[in-house]
Formats: structure tokens, sequence, C-alpha cells
């Protein structure tokens, strides 16, 4: 199948709405070995989403895992979606419920901090850095944190985060607004992040390294 040409006026998302469409559309046609290009597409992508709910590597992995499952027996649904990216991303966050509400591990919080323990840090010097800013992630309300991970790793419009969480674009521009006053309270010390909530934390975006952007 030919590949649909991205377009300068898509979204980041809508871009990578359509490459996930693709790879659902090679799914169909070659069955669940051809999983392996989906998962490579998203995997660090809906890890790292899966991450900001579960609060916990393991409970992610399984999250992500169990949506990728799913699409494996069903392609067609994720193929013919019109938005496939947000579409995989609520597959992925309703297996994160699922997850909580079953194993009800609430207190795991501090095993966030093992996504950067995987990233292979270049730089020793800052990974006290992402260390904090992950921190500082999950003491959010879990539909905050989320919103600021879908908005700053990415790069999500308010609307179509409203599409995932399946809430009204106003409400995910207020949790954000939320989001970003505290963190910035309690990162206003690190170097480089800004003291105003009117732009993503530079220490946010740099903590996103490696993480499938």
């Amino acid at each position: 199948m030919a590949a649909r040409a991205s377009s300068p006026l898509m979204s980041a998302a809508e871009n990578l709405s359509e490459q996930v469409r693709e790879c659902a559309d090679r799914i169909v046609e070659s069955g669940p070995a051809a999983l392996t290009g989906l998962f490579d597409l998203t995997s660090q992508r809906l890890l790292r989403y899966s991450l900001s709910i579960t609060r916990n590597q393991h409970d992610a992995e399984d999250a992500v895992q169990g949506a990728l499952v799913r699409v494996a027996e069903r392609p067609s649904r994720l193929s013919r979606s019109e938005q496939p990216w947000p579409y995989l991303l609520r597959m992925v966050r309703n297996e994160s419920l699922l997850i909580l509400r079953r194993r009800k591990r609430w207190s795991s919080l501090a095993s966030l901090a093992d996504l950067l323990t995987r990233v292979g840090v270049d730089e020793a010097e800052m990974e006290e850095t992402y260390r904090e800013v992950w921190r500082s992630l999950r003491t959010l309300p879990v539909e905050q944190s989320e919103v600021v991970v879908l908005k700053i790793w990415e790069s999500m419009t308010f609307a179509e985060i409203a599409g995932v969480l399946e809430v009204s674009a106003s409400t995910a521009a207020s949790r954000y607004r939320y989001a970003m006053e505290k963190l910035s309270r309690r990162l206003g010390g690190l170097a480089g992040t800004p003291s105003t909530v009117d732009a993503p934390p530079l220490a946010l975006r740099k903590s996103g390294v490696n993480h499938g952007d």
C-alpha cells in the first residue's frame, strides 16, 4: 500500500495518525506479524503516556502490551478510525485505568523514576534534573499529569487532547494550566526553567529526550 504523504498543514498528531493508520492497514493485510511496525512507531510514546496514569513502569508496560494485543486481534477498528492516534491513546488509557482498578497500586509511585534509568542519559549531570521533573509530575493528579504529557511531549492541541480524554477542550486547557502552575512553582529553581506557564518548561521538554520523540 502506498504511503500517504504528510502535509505541512497537518498537526503532529494528525501526521502521526496517518502513520498509525498505515501500520494498522499492514496488520489488516499481513496479520499480527506486521504489529512490529506499530510497536516501533508508538511504544515509547504510549509507555510514557501510560506511565503518567499508572505511575508504575511494569503496569505501564502491561497496559501498552494489552492495547497492542487488542489491535492485533481487531486491526480494522484502528485502521478505520477517523483519528487513529487518539484512538490508540484512548485504548492505552482504558487499559491503564483497568490495571489501576484491578491491582489498586496507587501507592507505587516511586517506580515512575524507572523510566529515567532506562533511557541512557548521556550527560550524568542532567540525571537529577530529569528525576526531579518526573518526581514533580507524579505529584499531580492523574487528570492533570496526563494532559501535560499529551501537550508537551505529544504536541497535541487541546481539541485533540479533549478527544483522547473525552472531555471538553476548555477542561483540557484548564487542567493543563493548573498543572503547569504547580510544576512551575516546584521546578522554578531548576536551570533553564521559565517561571511562567505560557510555555512548557524547558526542563520538562528535556526530560523527554529519547522517549520516542
